[in-house]
């Protein structure tokens, strides 16, 4: 399965935030999207970093609540990993896993196209091995 098939069914829209907007302001866009991570972007296309609810708690940890009147672009993560469309899902869950990484933002032409988090990668991997004991099923039972 591609990365392509996983954008296609939860769609493209990718939540991003300007590097100099306050972490306060960022955890205000993680709390209304509902989301873990957003995108480090000045125009919405282009990749500057990302950022997590993990990077606000290191930031609040070692610089104390000041860190929320901070801008966003000195706790995001840089340099960011990407992926494309045509990324093959099984070596993307490797690369989440061996690097404990949590969102990557898939670019396309060198265009922000999408954003996977691992809990895409993990029910694209339960759909297809609930597909497949189908087909055994179904071949079992003739």
């Amino acid at each position: 399965m591609l990365i392509s098939a996983i954008l296609r069914s939860k769609g493209s829209t990718v939540a991003t935030v300007r590097p100099q907007a306050t972490v306060t302001q960022l955890l205000a866009a993680l709390a209304s999207h509902n989301i873990g991570a957003v995108v480090v972007s000045e125009d919405g296309e282009t990749i500057v970093g990302i950022v997590s609810e993990r990077d606000v708690v290191r930031g609040l940890h070692q610089r104390g609540p000041g860190v929320l009147e901070e801008p966003v672009s000195s706790i995001m993560t840089t340099p960011v990993r990407t992926c494309e469309p045509d990324a093959d899902v099984e070596d993307l869950r490797k690369t989440m896993t061996d690097h404990r990484i949590r969102h990557l933002p898939v670019v396309s032409q060198g265009l922000l196209a999408g954003i996977v988090s691992i809990g895409d990668v993990v029910k694209s991997a339960i759909e297809e091995l609930e597909t497949e004991k189908a087909h055994l099923v179904d071949y079992l039972h003739g």
